[in-house]
């Protein structure tokens, strides 16, 4: 819409402009407007018509924009391959890996760096306890940002990076969206159903999301357990075949509400809901290999066969909320609330025979576990002059948690010491934080920023007593970036910046987590109350190159000073019911990591005029590290590989309203000395995808896709030496490929 302005005001619409952010939740990124035409008025004197525009900016003018380096990927990206779990969307972006086997998902790493370094967020706020991106479809998610240093007015808990997920939202949509996809693995159907509604009455917007699914899987691992002594001798050989199936159901729902008031101020609110019921049954056969052990050292199995039932339900429940409002001039203020709550409950049974069919044993294993947060905060942003922008706020997150385990076996005996007691804990979050955007010059914007955060962990047992723990940093922050003269498609970013990781609240206070088949290669796991937190110095430098509407090259790289690197000892220790391996958290000193990370991206259209219209993308990322206090030579970080690399296309045919594509994704395989006794093998992942599009019209349209077209399986190795006996244990997973076909309708 366009209004005639006089020119007083045009220094006021600057400074709103300045001003101006990406949307509440999504980090700050400068809004633009139309260029302002001239005009002349009746009395001689030259006024200025200025059109708005409303709507959001393009991925990759938003990624050009920001002061703070932030890679934005919108619908086209999350579309593109017809994934059904977000994972696989992550999984293809630049500086992006998954932990675990193709197809199974896992921890999302950036920068190669294991779990815990990496910020996820849900619309700009932690997701609730027990939250697992790989649950949610990307149907439900309007784009991912990911910022590889921190910004103020996010946690700075991001020494790899963070991901942030914003939610659908209703601003733009117009359309009813209808999608049913039908996934296929190991003829096993999957089925999933999406809608998507839109709609407004007067001053409240809404969009409505829902999706339904079901989901059964089968996997199999082999395992090959071997004990040796250092003179030589074995005294374990044994195999073990570990078949599990699983069925899952599961209901998602995210609607979004936004009204607009009569003076200009807004307030949004989208819950997020999450509901999964899940049933499986395992089956593990273990055999002994004869005549490798002496008779004399050889004994007997814990088991040859073992069944096992299980089910499990989880509920959660996040509501994130924000109310903008406008103040004098171009000043706002933004005020954010949100409260989470959710349960999660785990039964399993599990019956263990000898080769006789005897009964040897049956364990009850029960878990339950109840959360609940709340959390506030808020933003007050203002423009000094044409060139500043003024943003200072607070963030401020309580929760509760309850969790009980009970672990008996068939006399009734329990496991661990604290079975079926309840532990409480209450987390305390309380962050401030100011920043300021500045527009130097025409070629130099900068961005200082300083976050303070504390957090307070308690917990309280029956038996244990209380427990605490205390932590706070304080983190500054610098952003800048340089737009080469004479090269306006070019432009250099730096960063210098404190971040950290904290301990999560399982490695601090949890229960043990018992291994059925104990030993140092599947040991016990509790948690460690004096942990401290991971502080870390980082430095970004990258070079940025501007192709067309939507392509770039660039070149980047990073290095992380970490102080109190926490690592977990695996020791044998005398517990209620004899000697058990458990693995400990404990804080082991200093680290260094950097790397190199590279992006392409471009039509070849705008490069060629006569070309045919392929999109091509691809990345590569390399990447060192070293532990000091652990030897080398493979004393990196944990989990990290040493390079990792995507490459993909998307041809769109001229003859047909056809579009095709693939991309694959490589992660070479990795030797890491995770410890002064432990060293961990995975091996190479290869991960190939393909898929189809055919559009029947504008608003129908049939996709057709596969994921994981190798199968490669899935190999492990992990030796851990210790009191003169080196044990261990090569594991063989199978992966599969997974067909899928998704009917997406427009109404």
């Amino acid at each position: 819409m366009s209004k005639l302005l006089p020119l007083a005001w045009l220094a006021l619409l600057g400074a709103a402009d300045a001003a101006a952010q990406s949307d509440t939740q999504s980090g700050s990124v400068p809004a633009t407007a139309q260029q302002p035409a001239v005009k002349s008025a009746a009395d001689g004197n030259q006024i200025q018509q200025v059109t708005i525009s409303g709507g959001r900016v393009d991925d990759m003018t938003e990624r050009r924009n920001s002061v703070a380096g932030k890679q934005i990927y919108g619908r086209e990206e999350l579309d593109r391959n017809g994934d059904s779990n977000l994972g696989d969307v992550l999984k293809r972006l630049p500086g992006v890996t998954l932990g675990g086997r193709p197809g199974r998902g896992g921890d999302v790493r950036m920068r190669g760096m294991g779990s815990g370094y990496t910020q996820i967020l849900l619309n700009g706020e932690r997701p609730p306890a027990g939250f697992s991106m790989e649950s949610l479809s990307p149907d439900q998610v309007e784009r991912i940002e990911i910022m590889r240093g921190p910004v103020a007015e996010h946690s700075t808990r991001a020494i790899a990076g963070t991901i942030n997920i914003i939610l659908r939202d209703g601003y733009q949509q117009r359309d009813k969206q209808l999608k049913v996809t039908d996934s296929i693995e190991q003829g096993r159907h999957a089925p999933n159903i999406s809608l998507t509604v839109p709609g407004k009455t007067g001053s409240l917007t809404w969009l409505l999301t829902g999706s339904v699914f079901e989901n059964k899987q089968h996997d199999q691992t082999e395992t090959h357990n071997t004990d040796t002594r250092s003179d030589g001798v074995v005294t374990k050989d044994e195999n073990v075949l570990d078949q599990t199936k699983r069925e899952t159901r599961s209901l998602h729902l995210t609607p979004r509400l936004s009204y607009k008031f009569d003076g200009g101020d807004t307030l949004n609110f989208q819950p997020f809901v999450m509901v999964s019921r899940s049933d499986g049954n395992a089956r593990s056969d273990l055999t002994q290999t004869p005549g490798v052990v002496p008779a004399a050292l050889q004994l007997p199995p814990e088991y040859n066969l073992a069944l096992t039932d299980s089910h499990s339900e989880s509920t959660f429940l996040r509501g994130f909320g924000n109310w903008v409002h406008k103040l004098q001039g171009a000043s706002k203020l933004d005020v954010k609330f949100g409260f989470g709550t959710g349960h999660s409950d785990n039964d399993s049974l599990r019956y263990q025979y000898d080769n006789a069919g005897k009964l040897l044993n049956r364990y009850t294993d029960t878990a339950t576990v109840r959360d609940r947060s709340a959390n506030s905060g808020g933003k007050y942003s203002t423009p000094i002059g044409k060139e500043h922008s003024l943003a200072a706020g607070w963030d401020i997150e309580l929760g509760h948690r309850a969790e009980t385990k009970t672990s008996v076996d068939k006399d009734g005996n329990a496991q661990f010491a604290d079975s079926g007691d309840n532990l409480t804990a209450d987390t305390r979050r309380l962050a401030v934080f100011a920043q300021d955007e500045w527009d130097i010059s025409a070629q130099w914007s900068g961005y200082a920023g300083v976050r303070w955060e504390g957090i307070r962990t308690t917990s309280s047992s029956a038996k244990g007593g209380d427990i605490s723990n205390t932590s706070s940093v304080l983190s500054p922050l610098l952003h800048a970036v340089y737009r080469i003269p004479g090269h306006d498609k070019d432009q250099i970013r730096a960063s210098l910046t404190k971040s950290y990781k904290a301990a999560n609240i399982q490695d601090l206070i949890a229960l043990p987590a018992l291994s059925r088949l104990n030993s140092a290669t599947r040991p016990d796991r509790t948690g460690n109350p004096n942990l401290k937190p991971e502080l870390a110095t980082g430095l970004d430098l990258a070079y940025e190159h501007y192709l067309g509407r939507a392509g770039i090259l660039s070149a980047s790289g990073f290095i992380r000073d970490i102080n109190d690197l926490i690592r977990r000892d695996i020791t044998l220790q005398n517990t209620s019911t004899g000697p058990r391996w458990v693995s400990t958290p404990r804080n082991i000193g200093h680290a260094r990591t950097k790397g190199i990370e590279l992006e392409a991206k471009f039509q070849l259209q705008e490069l060629m005029a006569d070309a045919p219209a392929i999109d091509f993308r691809t990345n590569y990322s390399r990447f060192w590290s070293s532990v000091d206090d652990i030897p080398g030579p493979n004393n990196r970080l944990d989990a990290q590989p040493k390079q990792t690399a995507n490459v993909g296309f998307d041809y769109r045919m001229k003859e047909a309203p056809l579009t095709v594509g693939s991309s694959l994704n490589w992660t070479p395989e990795t030797l890491i000395q995770s410890s002064l006794s432990q060293l961990v093998y995975t091996s190479r992942k290869r991960s190939f995808d393909a898929y189809a599009l055919w559009k029947f019209n504008a608003r129908n349209q049939v996709r057709i896709s596969a994921n994981n077209l190798m199968a490669e399986d899935a190999i492990g190795a992990n030796t851990v030496t210790t009191n003169g006996l080196a044990q261990l244990a090569n594991t063989v997973n199978q992966t599969y490929t997974v067909w899928s076909i998704k009917y997406e309708m427009k109404f």
